[in-house]
C-alpha cells in the first residue's frame, strides 16, 4: 500500500490567505506579461496536463502552445534549439520541475519573469521509490503500512479540507526557476492524476495568471472555479467508485498512480518505476505473480505512450487481462476521451471492473 501522509498545512496557511503567486524574485513590480498581436497572453506549458489547466482557465485570453507534441513521451523529451530560443519570448511559462530535466534545464536559462513550477503548487509525495530500485535489484516489495489503510477514510474529509487554498499558498513560495529551493525534489511528480490535487494546481495557475495579467484577472478567477468545480465532481466520482471493490490492488507498467491510489485507498503495483522505460528484475516480476495471486488481481495496466510488452508478457504468464490506464502525459487518437476529464472518466471504469466495484 502506499504509505499514506498526512498534508500539514500550517506552514502554509499565511500564504493562503494572501492569495497569491511570487513568480519571480522582481515580478512584484510587473504591470503585465507582453501579449501576443492579437493581444492574447502567450503562454508555454511543458506537456499536456499543464497545457489543459492553461487552455480552461486562460479560456479566449491566452494563446497556448506545448513543449511536447501529442504521442511523444515526456519523460524523454528533448527539446529542438528553437523551441528552447522560443521560450524567451513567452508571455508565462508553465512547467513541472523534475518530470523533463530538458524542459527545467531551458526554462531555468530562458529566465522568463513570469515562469510557474506546477511541482511548487501541491505537496509531492514519494512513490515508486521502492518499485524502481527493485527493477534493478532484488524485487523486494514495500509493506503496507496498516495504520495508513485504516487511517484512510477518517482523514479524507480532513484531507478536503485541508487542501482546498494549497494552491494558492504554495504558488506564494513559487520562485524563479533555479532560486528555489525545491523541497520536493525526488517526490513522485504525477499530481495531475489526483483530482484534488490537480485542482490545487489548477488554483495555482489562475492566480499566476492573473498577476501576469491583471487586466483579465476577473476572468481568470471565474474560468478556475468552474475548473475546480469540476474537478470536485472527478473526485467525487472516483470516491463513490472505488468505494467497495473486491481488491484494492491495481498492477500497472508505470508507476504513475501513487498519488491517485493514495488518494482513494488503493495499492498501486509497478511493474517498473517513476521512468516507463526502466525494465524490472526477475525477481520483480516473479514477486508481483505471487501479489497478483494473493490480492486477487485481475488486469494489468498498461499505458498509449509506452511500450506495453512487459505488461502483456507478465498478464499471459499469470493468466491475467490487460488493459489501458491511461497517466494522461498526452492526449492522442488511442486516448479513450478527447480530454483530462474524459479520460480520468474512462480509468474510473477501467479500475472500476479490475477492482470488482460493487
Amino acid at each position: 500500500m502506499n504509505v499514506r501522509r498526512s498534508i500539514s498545512t500550517s506552514a502554509v496557511a499565511g500564504a493562503a490567505v494572501l492569495g497569491l503567486v511570487s513568480l519571480s524574485a522582481c515580478s512584484g513590480a510587473s504591470t503585465g506579461a507582453e501579449k501576443d498581436k492579437d493581444g492574447k497572453l502567450d503562454v508555454v506549458a511543458s506537456f499536456y496536463p499543464l497545457q489543459f489547466l492553461a487552455e480552461q482557465i486562460g479560456g479566449d485570453k491566452v494563446s497556448v502552445s506545448t513543449l511536447t507534441r501529442p504521442g511523444v513521451e515526456p519523460h524523454d523529451l528533448e527539446l529542438k534549439p528553437r523551441q528552447i530560443a522560443g521560450l524567451q519570448d513567452a508571455g508565462f511559462i508553465l512547467y513541472l520541475k523534475g518530470l523533463q530535466p530538458a524542459v527545467d534545464q531551458a526554462v531555468a536559462q530562458a529566465k522568463v519573469k513570469n515562469t510557474v513550477d506546477a511541482a511548487t503548487l501541491t505537496s509531492l509525495e514519494a512513490h515508486g521509490a521502492d518499485e524502481k530500485d527493485t527493477a534493478h535489484e532484488d524485487g523486494a516489495h514495500a509493506e503496507e503500512s496498516p495504520e495508513a489503510h485504516d487511517d484512510h477514510g477518517a482523514h479524507e474529509g480532513e484531507a478536503h479540507a485541508e487542501e482546498s487554498h494549497a494552491g494558492e499558498a504554495h504558488a506564494a513560495e513559487s520562485e524563479e526557476p533555479g532560486g528555489h529551493d525545491h523541497a520536493h525534489e525526488g517526490g513522485d511528480p504525477h499530481v495531475w492524476l489526483d483530482p484534488v490535487k490537480y485542482a490545487e494546481v489548477a488554483k495555482g495557475v489562475g492566480a499566476g495568471l492573473a498577476k501576469a495579467d491583471p487586466d483579465n484577472a476577473a476572468a481568470y478567477e471565474k474560468n478556475t472555479d468552474e475548473l475546480v468545480k469540476k474537478l470536485g465532481a472527478l473526485d467525487t466520482a472516483f470516491r463513490d467508485g472505488l468505494k467497495n471493490t473486491a481488491t484494492r490492488t491495481f498492477i500497472t507498467s508505470h508507476t504513475a498512480f501513487g498519488h491517485l491510489a493514495e488518494r482513494y485507498g488503493l495499492d498501486q503495483e509497478g511493474i517498473a518505476g517513476l521512468d516507463p522505460e526502466s525494465e524490472p528484475s526477475p525477481a520483480r516480476i516473479k514477486e508481483l505473480q505471487e501479489i497478483a495471486r494473493k490480492e486477487k488481481v485481475t488486469t494489468v495496466f498498461f499505458e498509449t505512450l509506452a511500450s506495453d510488452r512487459t505488461a502483456r508478457t507478465l498478464a499471459k504468464d499469470t493468466g491475467l487481462k490487460t488493459d489501458v490506464l491511461d497517466p494522461l502525459e498526452g492526449i492522442t487518437e488511442r486516448s479513450k476521451g478527447a480530454d483530462y476529464l474524459e479520460v480520468m472518466r474512462a480509468n474510473l471504469a477501467a479500475l472500476q471492473k479490475a477492482l470488482g466495484a460493487k
